[in-house]
């Protein structure tokens, strides 16, 4: 992969790129960030989710936390770690 723009919603899109040996960058699978999305309400929460999420492993599912919010942590199938929450950024 070379970049993608992945839309959230009408007003949202989430851009990345690749890990780029040739400028010096060196991803070592563990130490990379999470990757958060606030999501708009609980379903678009758990659509996220559930697509995002599909074939990798679930750290923490989707549910109310003590905090107030609605929040669920995974890395997908390729070794990126996700958050999604709903709920504090409102």
């Amino acid at each position: 992969m070379m970049h993608v723009a992945l839309p959230i919603n009408e007003h949202t899109i989430l851009m990345a790129s690749d890990c780029v040996p040739s400028s010096g960058h060196v991803l070592q699978e563990g130490n990379n960030m999470y990757i958060n999305i606030n999501a708009d309400s609980r379903e678009d929460a758990d659509r996220l989710f559930i697509g995002l999420s599909e074939g990798g492993t679930i750290e923490m599912p989707m549910e109310d936390m003590f905090w107030g919010d609605y929040f669920g942590s995974f890395k997908d199938k390729f070794g990126i770690q996700w958050m999604i929450n709903f709920g504090s950024y409102k």
